[in-house]
């Protein structure tokens, strides 16, 4: 949420489509995805990105030939969550800004430990929301707000599957991870040395990860 193209620029792969976020129910933008990509594709999500690629692959398994979903929750939302949400859909129609979300939020975003010494991290992750529209992000907040829980519904997924977790993310801590793989059989799950932004903050790693992944999965492969 509140991200832009520029979270997969260094880790994006020929031929791959960055999809927006742009619906107001998760239902919605699975449609819409389903309706624009090819009749056979690999989907990969961050965080809501996440959520949206599961979804996806569980209203379509036969067309999604892998699933790779990084920093995200399956968890049901909560009464925390939601009024937080509403708030910043409140702020954002009172005329504040996703810049502004993305400064506040941004300890969340990027460790503490490396906001020092990666001032290039931070101008992306801020840039990203400075170049995300009032109207996009509310959008998206919408979406989270439309959330359905997914880890008992993830067991029906019999496909590739890679879940990235960031170490020291502490919007979706590995734990959340752990349930994803344990629920998706065969699912396998990789830790990185990284916040909620892994793309962003290790493309080496994440970049060298999906590169083996991928071809894997174009060669018929599956670990379990």
């Amino acid at each position: 949420m509140n991200c832009t193209g520029d979270l997969w620029a260094d880790v994006t792969v020929p031929g791959s489509i960055r999809w927006p976020l742009a619906e107001r129910s998760v239902a919605r933008q699975v449609t819409e995805l389903l309706d624009g990509l090819p009749e056979r594709f690999v989907i990969a999500g961050l965080s809501l990105g996440g959520v949206i690629a599961m979804e996806t692959a569980l209203a379509a398994p036969d067309r999604v030939a892998g699933l790779c979903v990084m920093s995200v929750n399956g968890r049901a939302t909560t009464a925390v969550q939601h009024e937080a949400w509403r708030a910043w859909r409140d702020r954002l129609a009172a005329g504040g800004t996703p810049a502004e979300l993305q400064r506040e939020i941004l300890p969340s975003l990027v460790p503490t430990a490396v906001r020092g010494g990666r001032p290039d991290l931070v101008d992306r992750v801020l840039g990203m929301g400075a170049q995300t529209t009032a109207d996009r992000l509310d959008a998206q907040l919408a979406q989270q707000l439309s959330r359905r829980p997914l880890l008992d519904r993830l067991a029906a997924l019999d496909l590739p599957t890679l879940v990235v977790s960031g170490t020291a993310d502490p919007i979706c801590p590995p734990v959340f991870h752990d349930e994803i793989a344990t629920a998706v059989r065969g699912a396998r799950l990789v830790s990185v040395d990284a916040g909620h932004l892994p793309p962003l903050e290790r493309p080496d790693v994440v970049r060298a990860v999906l590169d083996t992944w991928l071809a894997e999965v174009a060669g018929g492969q599956r670990q379990r």
